[in-house]
């Protein structure tokens, strides 16, 4: 794999906790999204840990005067959710990024090519290049979404530090695949897992995230 591709993979027990309730298949609709909310949230937490800019200030505690840091308040970001899933995992992000401007990415998957195509690009016509972005993928399998997307970013000046990614799960072809593609890359995922089944799905992985997410595994809604 390219030395260009940084992956971290935080070891924190309650990132390991949220992934299992993930992968457990009996894991219901309302709980699998307050654990994509969860992982959205510690990811977001360890993807900004040392790349936000702070300012320093002076403040005045009930006893004296005394120095701080806070976030650089005229520091801009962006997040770029990946529909239909990114959403549950920007659902815990944005309590850690609540003034980001958000620009939805609309991708589907050919059941049989496994290839990504774009449905939805609300992304601006221009990002400054003081813009931070934050791309929050539900899952790295193949790595083609998440390559759509990039290129996109590409196009509008947007690469190395200047980027992050945040994704549930990843799998090791799909980084592979990302890591020849684009250089510098930061990606933050709660485990890597080591193939993809004949169907290009993340194995032993957690399913197809969106339609767990939202209870759509079935195309009948029965009462």
């Amino acid at each position: 794999m390219a030395s260009s591709l940084r992956v971290v993979v935080p070891p924190h027990p309650l990132v390991a906790h949220w992934l299992t309730l993930l992968r457990d298949r009996q894991t219901p609709s309302p709980l699998f999204a307050t654990a994509m909310k969860e992982l959205g949230r510690w990811l977001t937490y360890e993807a900004i840990r040392d790349w936000l800019p702070t300012q320093a200030i002076e403040v005045e505690t009930p006893l004296q005067v005394t120095q701080g840091q806070v976030i650089d308040p005229t520091a801009p970001l962006l997040a770029v959710p990946l529909l239909r899933a990114g959403l549950g995992l920007w659902a815990g992000g944005q309590e850690v990024l609540p003034h980001a401007r958000v620009a939805h990415m609309g991708l589907v998957r050919d059941e049989q090519s496994a290839e990504a195509s774009n449905y939805l690009d609300r992304l601006p016509s221009r990002i400054g290049e003081r813009v931070g972005v934050v791309v929050f993928d539900p899952m790295l399998a193949t790595g083609g979404s998440l390559a759509v997307v990039l290129r996109r970013l590409q196009q509008l000046g947007v690469t190395g530090q200047r980027l992050r990614v945040i994704t549930a799960l990843a799998a090791a072809p799909g980084l592979k695949a990302i890591a020849e593609e684009f250089d510098d890359l930061s990606l933050y995922t709660a485990c890597i897992d080591p193939e993809l089944d004949d169907r290009a799905f993340i194995v032993p992985g957690l399913g197809d995230a969106g339609d767990r997410l939202y209870g759509t595994e079935s195309e009948e809604f029965l009462t």
